[in-house]
């Protein structure tokens, strides 16, 4: 998906101008003659991810534009542009919030650098906002990525039941986000500003889970050595997220129903309960009503648990929510990985689209990060994801050449270049020969002089010896 830049210019031959320069290197390009046209747009709803915004324009000036898009909650960084390069202008600009500054005209090398840079810093931006959101109790529905319908539902529903302290069970496929949907319920609740506790109950050692919970005194077992308080009393006063409760053993789930049932705990070697306050958000990807009928969950922890099921959605049933999704994932590993890839190519997006995603959101996080430390190109291509689109990256002048027999022989010419006999039917001299053969082997594996002299079956100081001494011409060797 391209970065959209919205040039905000009273000079039409000036907007053409930029845009050009900018579609060159794959952006979408939207144009506004003027502050009023600009703020109009962006308050439509309008896509803008940098403004490039022109300081002298008639009407609303384009330092009025900038304070009123600030003022307007409009953080997209803003790349001013001026006749005159005076300090004191730049500087003003600079104190209203723009990012970045050139003097017309502005070379297009220029215009790309500063709107990558731009770019970068926006990203670097989002991604402090939103682990400050995560770190802090403030991660909400709003936060959440994605609009389709299925997406929808389980923000009205998340919404709804966070205002209560309601039990919820959140059900769905590995990969879904479950932690993700229980985080926005805990910032979208009265207790967003006390602890959010996640334990994964399956990763749990089975001789610790109680201790882990409930907490123990010290000395109540071999080991321990200090008293423990253990995750509910961590949580006091916030939410513990029971992720894969499933999981737990049934000796456990005895006690944890009563930790439910009465608001306090046992903790190992204590000879007393502990009161808690603690809001019991649980997930599973397994079906309970199966294990209750198996033996496997006891059936009165299932309904104290199961009073308000919410289902997340696999990846495939909210297809539309990838764009939005992958962008996402690109703007947090372009920080984490210092890189500057602008968006996914066209054919990339409508190939992950297509894809089933059986490991759902986090199989394409996961994918989208390899992309990102191996891509070289400023968009995501086909090639970045091997694993989907079963493609391998082209070969770079530095790439390894051929190595199976297979690709060798299908690498050779039709006709074979080096001959034995010459035009009479005699053989032809050695050195010649070998010249032939050497030439050959050079172009077969692209100047690699290593992979010549292996396949050669001879030493590397004695092809270099034979190169000059047959005045054999070497590209610079590829590295």
């Amino acid at each position: 998906m391209a970065k959209t830049v919205l040039v905000v210019d009273d000079d039409p031959t000036q907007r053409r101008l930029i845009q050009a320069v900018l579609e060159r290197e794959g952006f979408a390009v939207a144009q506004a003659e003027g502050g009023e046209d600009a703020l109009a747009r962006l308050q439509s709803g309008g896509v803008a991810d940098v403004v490039i915004l022109d300081l002298n324009m008639p009407g609303m000036s384009g330092m009025d534009t900038l304070k009123e898009m600030r003022a307007r909650g409009f953080m997209a960084p803003v790349i001013v542009l001026t006749a005159t390069g005076g300090v004191e202008v730049v500087v003003k600009a600079m104190q209203a919030g723009a990012q970045d500054f050139f003097i017309k005209p502005a070379s297009p090398e220029r215009i790309i650098v500063s709107i990558r840079n731009a770019l970068q810093m926006g990203d670097l931006s989002a991604e402090v906002q939103r682990l400050k959101k995560v770190t802090g109790g403030r991660f909400s529905f709003a936060d959440l990525v994605g609009d389709s319908a299925a997406m929808m539902q389980v923000k009205r529903m998340g919404e709804r039941a966070a205002k209560s302290t309601i039990p919820v069970l959140i059900l769905g496929e590995s990969g879904v986000g479950k932690e993700v949907i229980a985080r926005a319920m805990h910032g979208a609740s009265d207790r967003s500003s006390k602890p959010f506790v996640a334990v994964n109950c399956g990763a749990l050692p089975e001789n610790l889970v109680e201790s882990i919970l409930f907490g123990h005194e010290k000395g109540s077992f071999t080991g321990a050595v200090d008293k423990h308080l253990g995750k509910f009393q961590e949580a006091s006063g916030g939410t513990l997220f029971l992720d894969e409760v499933g999981e737990l053993p049934l000796d456990i789930q005895v006690k944890l129903l009563r930790a439910l049932q009465e608001s306090e705990i046992d903790p190992v070697g204590s000879k007393r309960s502990v009161k808690v306050d603690v809001r019991i958000i649980s997930a599973t990807n397994r079906d309970l009503n199966q294990a209750v009928k198996d033996g496997g969950f006891r059936e009165d922890l299932f309904y104290r648990l199961n009073v308000f099921p919410l289902e997340a959605p696999p990846l495939r049933d909210r297809r539309e929510d990838i764009p939005a999704l992958v962008s996402h994932f690109i703007q947090r590993f372009n920080v984490e990985e210092g890189k500057r890839v602008m968006g996914a190519a066209a054919e990339t997006m409508q190939m992950l689209q297509e894809h089933e995603w059986p490991g759902n959101v986090r199989q394409l996080e996961n994918s989208v990060y390899r992309a990102i430390v191996l891509a070289e190109a400023p968009y995501l291509q086909p090639y970045d994801f091997p694993q989907v689109s079963g493609l391998k990256p082209p070969m770079s002048e530095g790439a390894a050449p051929p190595e199976t027999a297979e690709e060798i022989l299908a690498s050779l010419p039709k006709e074979a270049p080096v001959r034995v006999l010459d035009e009479r039917g005699h053989l032809r001299k050695l050195d010649e020969i070998e010249h032939d053969l050497i030439e050959l082997a050079i172009q077969l594996y692209s100047g690699h002089m290593s992979e010549v002299a292996r396949r050669l079956g001879i030493g590397r100081s004695t092809l270099y010896r034979k190169v000059r001494e047959q005045g054999i011409d070497v590209v610079d060797e590829a590295v």
